[in-house]
């Protein structure tokens, strides 16, 4: 974990709320896509978790919608500010299990770390599958850039503006040989439900400190209580209580 002092790039509105902020600055704490980066946002107590979407040499991408103060806070961001980010968080995505057609299955702004992921898997010449679900067009982002990578992209709407109408998990391919999923938890159970391999998810949580000190976060698995900004945010499907 490094405590990290990135200047802003650019900070561009990507969809309906949804932004995408580019900042540089050191990167070598981030290993794994599906890690996290906590940042220090002006007038607020605590930290805000936003999740690793790329990573280029000394530029890291963010995507994250305005849901509040923080976050409505972090969209005023302009080109050459500065800001604080505890990096390198977080358990990550295993791209070993990922077989030779990895399915990745994101919802809403839980698609963003899916990105990174999808970039390392087919720079491993894999055959990705990605299946998007949104809640309408105006809400959707990074369709392009999916389809860019050479990944077969799928996409839902709930209200049916743009792809199949109805939830992402109708929409799954028949052949994959193992899942990543990101998104709200009720698609995470779904996604869980519908799959016959194993799988490895990323949860979302309130989180105080974001590095595992203050048990805020901590979830009962099979295997015991686990953190999300720990143990987590990635977990396998084998661990969940509800997959039983």
């Amino acid at each position: 974990m490094n405590d990290v002092l990135f200047t802003v790039l650019d900070n561009a509105l990507l969809a309906r709320d949804v932004y995408r902020l580019r900042l540089q600055g050191d990167t070598g704490a981030i290993a794994r896509p599906g890690q996290f980066v906590n940042l220090k946002v002006e007038g607020c107590f605590l930290r805000r978790p936003i999740s690793v979407c790329d990573l280029e040499e000394d530029v890291l991408t963010l995507i994250y919608k305005v849901v509040g103060k923080g976050t409505a806070t972090l969209s005023r961001l302009v080109k050459g500010e500065t800001i604080r980010a505890l990096t390198g968080l977080g358990n990550g995505y295993d791209c070993a299990p990922a077989g030779e057609r990895p399915l990745l299955v994101g919802g809403g702004v839980g698609v963003p770390p899916l990105f990174l992921l999808a970039k390392e898997l087919r720079a491993a010449d894999k055959a990705v599958c990605v299946c998007l679900g949104f809640g309408a067009k105006e809400d959707a982002f990074y369709l392009r850039e999916f389809r860019e990578l050479g990944c077969e992209v799928r996409l839902a709407t709930l209200d049916g503006s743009l792809g199949h109408k109805g939830f992402v998990t109708e929409i799954l391919p028949e052949r994959y040989d193992h899942f990543f999923a990101c998104g709200p938890e009720p698609m995470l159970q779904a996604v869980c439900a519908v799959t016959r391999t194993s799988g490895q998810l990323s949860f979302e949580a309130r989180m105080g400190c974001g590095f595992g000190a203050c048990m805020g976060c901590s979830c009962q698995t099979l295997t015991g209580s686990k953190r999300i900004c720990r143990e987590g945010p990635v977990l396998r499907k084998e661990e969940l209580l509800w997959t039983r």
